[in-house]
């Protein structure tokens, strides 16, 4: 099973076949390491990350809870984007160190230089971007247009999350307990995506109790200019 899949239907599709495996006691086919599982945190369990932002980030959300996320995401020391764009110049260094100019006519090392350098200096010109469009946001109204005029411009999210994906429910389903040791999360990660899950679920145990409900996000402090 390889670390990296060319989309994320293939990639989601690999980890419930995966899942399903464990879930009858099977070992994974094709290698003889085991698989390391990565444990990805439902939104609500961290409303500060990327995907915590993009759930807080609703049609309802207000002008100046729009402005804040805005301000989180892009801020210099701690923001995401000035993050991401400091990884991406890194990686552009790291080729930087590689280069020669030995043979004029080719020079793929160059080239891979120059698509790292060229979206670095995109992701500058986004923070930038971003910076103006923070204080623009406070200018918007805080109610709901009518939806006749949205027609007008296209949407731009891809709905390509994890979280979109599987939905709320998918993801606390399999949202980790710290009751329970690493081993008994793996085994109930894997039955929830089992195709025998629904029925399970359908059917409980007498001794099975529900969970309780999540928590909610603890609410942001306010936001400082």
């Amino acid at each position: 099973m390889p670390k990296f899949y060319p989309s994320i239907g293939e990639a989601i599709g690999a980890a419930m076949q995966h899942n399903i495996r464990l879930a009858h006691g099977g070992e994974a086919s094709g290698s003889d390491t085991p698989l390391q599982v990565r444990h990805l945190p439902h939104p609500s369990a961290d409303p500060y990350s990327v995907p915590g932002m993009i759930a807080r980030l609703t049609e309802t959300a207000t002008p100046d809870e729009v402005a804040g996320i805005i301000e989180e995401v892009n801020g210099a020391l701690v923001g995401a984007l000035p993050q991401l764009t400091e990884l991406v110049a890194a990686a552009a260094d790291w080729t930087r160190a590689r280069l020669t100019f030995d043979n004029p006519h080719h020079n793929p090392t160059f080239k891979t230089w120059t698509r790292l350098a060229a979206a670095t200096r995109l992701l500058r010109d986004v923070q930038e971007e971003l910076g103006v469009a923070e204080d623009m946001v406070a200018a918007c109204p805080a109610e709901l247009s009518d939806p006749k005029y949205r027609d007008e411009v296209p949407v731009l999210r891809t709905r390509e999350l994890l979280s979109d994906v599987l939905g709320d429910d998918a993801i606390a389903d399999i949202k980790p307990s710290a009751a329970q040791n690493p081993e008994a999360d793996r085994q109930r990660a894997a039955r929830a995506s089992s195709p025998h899950a629904a029925t399970q679920r359908a059917t409980p145990s007498a001794g099975t109790t529900s969970e309780p409900p999540a928590t909610a996000p603890p609410p942001r402090s306010p936001r400082t200019r």
